[in-house]
Order: C-alpha cells, then structure tokens, then sequence
C-alpha cells in the first residue's frame, strides 16, 4: 500500500498499466460499480495515466480521494492531442463524471436555430446543436433571454413562425403578413432569393454585427427615396431605427473593434460562477452566467480550462480573441482546437495591463456578484425550506423534521400503458438522481390501489436486499425515506401500509395524499390532516406531489407513444425499430406521419423510397377505411 493509504493497484490494473501505449488519448476512471468518475486526456496515456498510482506528492487532497475510489479504467487512443481534447468534452458533457469540473446542467441551455438550407427558413429554439448543416445561435443560460431575442428580430425581419405543415396547406397569407410581421412566403408574395437575403442579415443580427446590417438598410433607404418608392424606403427605416434602438442598449465597450469572449469567474466551496462578456465589434452584446461544480481543490487555471473546453464545444460562435483571468495551461492546444473550429487563428488572451485587463476585472467583478446573489438565495431557501419541514413534521406528529421525502404516483387510462413514478425529495430539495420509474408488470386492468401496492413492494423490497448487500458497493435503493407521501386518498394509503408492514416497514411514517382538497390522511387517523392554506409545508407537499405528478405523467406518454407508433407501424415490411425511431424523432408522432407528404417521408435520412411508398400507402389507407382494432 502506498505512504499515503491509498489501495495500491490490483493485478487487473496493473496489467492495464502495463499495456498503455504512450500515445495521445482519453481514459475514464471507473470506481468498484462500474461508474465513471473522472474523464481525462493525455498526450501520452502511459506517462499520464500512471501518475496517479504512483507518488502521491503532486496530488490534491480532491484527486487523492479520487484515486482511492479507481477500480478499473478504460481508454481510447486518438489520432491527435486534439482529438483528445473533443473526445474528452464530448464524454464529461455525456456521463457527467463527480470527480470533474462539470458545467452545470448545460443540456438545458436552447439555442436559436436558423436552417438556410430550406427554401423560406424560419428561426425555432433548438436544445441542442446537431450537425445538420443548420446555424445555431447561444447558448443562452435562460428562456427569457432566447424569448427576449425573437420578441425583438420579429420587430425588425419579417420572418415565417407557421409550421413547415401550416406553410404548405395555407390558402391565403395569415395575418402576420398584412401588419408587415410575414413577407408571405407561403402564397409567393417574395422570392426565394429575397426572403433568404432578410434571413442572412437576420443571421448577422444575431452574431452581434448590427453594424453592418444599419450600413445595408440605409444603402436601401437612400435607393429606394430615389426612386421615388416612400412606401419601402419607411420600411427600412423602420428596420434600422429598431435596429439602432438595440445598438443603443450594446455598450462599446472596446476601442479595437474586436469580436471577443471575456471569460471570468467566483469561486465558493464545490461551485463557480463564470460570467462570459460576448463582445462584437467593440460592443458588449450579451452577457451569460454559467455555474461549474467540482472546482474544490483545484487551481482557479483549470476551472478556466475546463470551463473553456466545455463551453467552447457547444458554443455555436468562436470569437478571434478570448479573454481569461489567469494563464491557460495547454493554451497551445486549445488555440489550435478554437482556430480549427473558427477557420482562422483564436487566440487566448491573459491581458495584464490595459483596457483587456479592464475588460477581464470587470468580468469578474459581475461574477462575483453573481456567487454573492446565488449565495444569498441558496440561504433564504434554506431557511424557508427549514422551516416548511419542521411545520411539517409538527402537523403530521413526526418526531424529526423528514430530511429524505419519498412519493410515489400512478398513471395510466383505464389501466393501459400503467406506470408508477417514485421522486425523491431532501432536504425540501429535487433530488433528481434518485427518481426512479416503473412500469406496471402484475396488474391488468384499472386498479389503482393493486398498481400503487406494486410499486411501493418493489421499491423496498429491492432496498431491504440491497442493505443487506450493502458490501457490495453503493446501492441505488438502500436508503430509506423518512417519510412516504402516496398519491391518492385512504385507498392507495391502505393498499401501500399493507405492503410496508409486510416488509417489516411498518415505522416509516406514509400518508396519502388527496387530489381534490389537499388533505393528508394518516393510518391512525380518522379525520385527515388539513394543512393551513398559504403555508410554506403545503406548498412542499404540493412542490413533492406536483413533481411525482409530472414525472409519472411524462413516462406514461413515453410509454403511450412508443406503443403507438409500434401498433401501427410493426405489420409494415421494411420498418424495424431504428427506422421507428428515426420516423418518430422526424414527425413526432403517428399523427404527425399521417400529415406527412410522400416526399417528406422519403426525405427521411436512410429510409429507402420503396419503404416510404409503402408507410405512406399503409396510413393512408388506414385513415379512409378506418382504424382498425382502435389502432391510433
């Protein structure tokens, strides 16, 4: 064993160290479940990987404890440092690994969407970036900013918002074209080339280079006066009128005219805020706040890197300069990976003196104000929440306020498709790793109480065996809740204590929870538990039911759509279930197929026009003979 106590390797990792090629690559630790834990790259997988079981003086107290946990490993070899670095973003974004600097909950970040590839593209939010030669435009930390910025492109291009489906089964232009908001592609009041040329500046809009967009529309304004044309040259003075009352709003910010990303950060405990300065020529267009975790322990530098990686990976624009507070390490590399990306030369930037260093102070200063608010919050929704537990625990008898909630919902339509969801509260807090669902197996037909039985029977029964295989490693179901909320009234309540008795559960308060007035009922209690209306333990009781609700909601359509694109879809030669899921991501559901025309369905990606033929047939026919044996 190691001076330090760490578990000297085991055979198996021993071999593996020895088989490691000193060539650039990816490796991802893996603790004794099999999980990933941490993600990293090398230049040379032999040199870098065997750091961490060797001496333990150039470790942190965080990667320390990290090794301990380190099982197995795998890696991947890459033909290039670079590679590396993308494959590396590419697999902490997809696993999301503890012992890594994380971005937080980036795959919720939208985008604006722009498809210059369709005839008359329209501008939709998109969740994430895909290589389907469409333009992306953010991310953007919230809605409101991504709603904030169609409100105003609409005021100032004249886009298409109606569906691809509306736009080609319209009569007549929609009442967006007649107040000027449509140029009305759909009834061919503008060419193709006309429309594309407003969405290409709109494009320009959203880059930041409302400059260049003034310039063209005053070029036009002053055209279209001398030929006499008022009615168009108001209009594009009304474009740019908008259009400078946005670059109003744009502080310039630098002299150079530079297009630049100021990347700063705060830092407190596990958590740091990064504020990022979008500057496009010399004027600060917009400004996002993203929080990291994992940044105990580790240098304020590799926050940075991490943050860079990550961020740049997903980012739809790579500005010329970016702006850190502290020197990069790898700059090199990163440059070449953000140059290849661009197209041209990125370079990072630690200014030291000068206005960049004012711009990189100010940065940081937003960020942290913006720790200091998260702070803040954090404290007052603490103690709201510390108090809707202790007023809870006093109205349900309990002798400690529940630090762990669990509650379970049923749903289903006359008992098709039954699931059950389990949501998983602590401390007044979502803990989201912990949702479970299930999908009901034993019961048939509408039985609420029957299906609420089977779920709280395989929640704990599968906890019970997993406490006594505790040895095993960390189980999922081993911890039990201080307190159980069931959806519904003393029949699901009954049918749940039946089953925690038999268990051997019979100690963990369970109360059921009635739909119609709210109202807690208790085993030992005759009349139910009415919370006071406007107190903080009511609305966590409804936060808990409202995301047991929501959850066992979302599965059951999961469920429902799968099973109904199969109903209809499975007699079909041709259609097996990659081709059903392609069809599904494409039209959304089997309705939206049916609406489809026979040139979108060929149009799908790897679907042979043969098959198309034959779906389309299929449905057609279904929908004017009727659907059979209820298919829908």
């Amino acid at each position: 064993m190691p001076e330090d106590g760490r578990p000297a390797p085991d055979e198996a990792i021993e071999a593996k160290l020895a088989r490691l090629p000193a060539k650039p690559g990816v490796y991802l630790f893996k603790d004794q479940e099999g999980r990933i834990i941490y993600i990293g790259k090398a230049r040379s997988l032999r040199n870098r990987v065997r750091q961490y079981f060797q001496s333990s003086r150039n470790l942190n107290p965080r990667t320390l404890t990290m090794v301990a946990q380190v099982r197995d490993f795998e890696f991947v070899r890459t033909d290039s440092e670079v590679e590396a670095l993308i494959l590396e973003s590419n697999l902490i974004k997809e696993h999301h690994p503890y012992f890594n600097v994380r971005l937080k909950d980036d795959k919720h970040f939208p985008y604006l969407r722009v498809d210059p590839n369709e005839p008359f593209p329209r501008v939709t939010i998109a969740r994430s970036m895909r290589r389907d030669g469409a333009l992306y435009f953010g991310p953007y930390t919230h809605p409101d900013a991504v709603r904030d910025t169609l409100r105003t492109i609409r005021r100032v291009f004249p886009f298409r918002i109606c569906s691809d489906h509306k736009f080609q089964s319209v009569t007549r232009p929609c009442l967006d074209y007649h107040v000027h908001r449509c140029l009305g592609p759909c009834r061919g009041m503008v060419s193709a080339a006309d429309y594309k040329a407003m969405v290409k500046e709109l494009c320009l809009f959203l880059e930041g280079r409302t400059q260049d967009i003034t310039d063209r529309l005053r070029h036009r304004m002053d055209e279209a006066a001398e030929a006499l044309d008022f009615e168009r040259a108001a209009e594009h003075r009304d474009q740019m009128k908008a259009i400078e009352q946005v670059s109003e709003r744009q502080k310039m910010i630098s002299t150079g005219m530079e297009d630049q990303d100021v990347v700063a950060l705060a830092r407190h405990g596990d958590e740091a805020s990064v504020q990022v300065f979008q500057i496009r020529g010399g004027r600060l267009v917009g400004r996002e706040g993203f929080l990291l975790s994992g940044a105990e322990d580790q240098a304020g530098s590799d926050v940075i890197t991490a943050f860079v990686k990550q961020f740049y990976a997903q980012a739809s624009f790579i500005p010329k300069e970016v702006l850190v507070p502290e020197p990069v390490p790898e700059a090199e590399l990163i440059e070449e990976w953000l140059s290849s990306r661009r197209g041209e030369k990125v370079r990072l930037i630690q200014p030291k003196r000068g206005e960049k260093r004012g711009l990189v102070e100010l940065a940081t200063e937003n960020a942290r104000v913006s720790m200091q608010e998260r702070l803040a919050e954090r404290a007052r929704e603490q103690e709201q929440t510390g108090d809707a537990l202790r007023d809870l625990a006093r109205e349900l008898g309990l002798d400690e306020p529940p630090r762990r909630i669990e509650c379970f919902d049923i749903s289903n339509i006359q008992g098709a498709e039954a699931v059950g969801s389990m949501v998983v509260f602590e401390d007044g807090r979502p803990k989201k790793e912990d949702y479970r669902r299930f999908k009901i197996r034993t019961v048939e037909g509408p039985n609420d109480f029957a299906m609420m039985a089977e779920v709280i029977g395989r929640r704990y029964r599968r906890g019970l065996r997993e406490r006594e295989e505790r040895a095993a490693g960390a189980p999922k179901f081993a911890v039990l809740p201080d307190l159980i909320i069931v959806d519904g009234g003393k029949g699901q309540l009954s049918a749940a204590r039946e089953v925690l008795e038999g268990l051997g559960l019979a100690g963990i308060p369970t109360f059921g929870l009635a739909k119609e007035n709210e109202w807690l009922f208790g085993v030992a209690r005759r009349e139910p538990i009415i919370l006071q209306r406007g107190s903080e333990a009511l609305f966590l009781v409804q936060r808990v039911r409202d995301e047991a609700h929501r959850f066992a909601i979302g599965y059951h359509r999961l469920v429902r759509k799968k099973r109904t694109l199969r109903s209809v879809l499975d007699d079909i030669p041709g259609i097996g279930p990659r081709r059903r899921t392609m069809l599904l991501r494409r039209f959304g559901s089997v309705a939206g197929l049916r609406r489809a025309t026979l040139d979108e369905i060929k149009s799908v990606e790897g679907l042979p026009a043969p098959v198309a033929e034959i779906i389309y047939s299929r449905l057609h026919a279904e929908t004017e003979g009727g659907v059979p044996n209820g298919k829908q």
